[in-house]
């Protein structure tokens, strides 16, 4: 066995050298290249990561924004809806109003018509009192003269 252990410790000897300089690389190669390598994607990932949460924010913002513009945008139609409806029922009591008055209007021309009517009516059965009896009684006595004078034609006057 002395054999063996005399071959393994000039093996290992033989080793030392290669070990230290694998382990020498790794520490050279660990502070040149991973280090350096691992700092900048790390801060990729942190520029990423910051970019993608800035665009969710940037994202929310505009979406309470578009809400708020929509909400704003309603408000005014109601408003516009609003003012409209009360301009339409101004007209429709201004309508009303001018239409009440023309009503008014034309009951007081019907009434001062049919006051004037039936004054004239009064006055033409006046007249026709007055004017009747004399022509009743000239077409009497044109009738009742001719009967006197017994040809049956009436007198001419």
């Amino acid at each position: 066995m002395g054999g063996i252990g005399s071959q393994l410790a000039q093996l290992f000897a033989s080793t030392i050298p290669t070990v230290v300089l694998v382990f020498a690389l790794f520490v050279i190669l660990k502070l040149y290249l991973f280090k350096p390598l691992t700092a900048v994607l790390k801060k990729r990932e942190d520029q990423t990561t910051g970019a993608l949460a800035r665009a969710r924010e940037q994202t929310a913002e505009a979406d309470e924004k578009a809400r708020q513009y929509e909400s704003a945008f309603q408000a005014a139609r109601q408003e516009v809806y609003r003012q409209r409806e009360a301009a339409r029922r101004a007209l429709l009591e201004d309508r009303q109003a001018a239409l009440n008055l023309a009503r008014r209007q034309s009951e007081a021309l019907v009434n001062a018509a049919q006051a004037s009517l039936a004054a004239e009516v009064v006055a033409s059965k006046k007249e026709l009192l007055t004017t009747t009896r004399p022509l009743g009684e000239e077409i009497a006595g044109t009738i009742l003269g001719s009967a006197a004078n017994g040809n049956g034609e009436g007198a001419k006057s």
